[in-house]
C-alpha cells in the first residue's frame, strides 16, 4: 500500500513525463520552492495541503478530475494517513 503523498508523486512524475515537462518548470508556474518541490517528490511530506497541489495540477495542464482519475488513488490501494 502507498501512502496518499506517495501517490501523488507518483502521479506528478507520470505526468512531467507524458508532457516532457521538468520538476523544474513546476517549480517556475508555481512559485513553489525547490526543496518543497522535492519534499514532495520525494515523499517527505506529511500532507500536502490542497492549495499546493491545486498549483502544481494546473501548472501539468490538467484538471483536478483527470488527475485523480487514476488507479493510483483507488482507496483499497491507499493508506490514508
Amino acid at each position: 500500500m502507498k501512502t496518499l503523498n506517495e501517490a501523488f508523486s507518483i502521479r506528478v512524475r507520470e505526468l512531467l513525463k507524458q508532457k516532457h515537462m521538468t520538476q523544474y518548470k513546476i517549480e517556475q508556474l508555481t512559485g513553489i520552492y525547490h526543496s518543497t518541490m522535492n519534499s514532495i517528490m520525494n515523499g517527505r511530506v506529511k500532507a500536502s495541503n490542497f492549495r499546493t497541489m491545486a498549483l502544481i495540477i494546473k501548472a501539468l495542464g490538467v484538471s483536478v478530475s483527470e488527475f485523480f482519475d487514476s488507479p493510483l488513488f483507488d482507496f483499497d490501494e491507499l493508506e490514508i494517513e
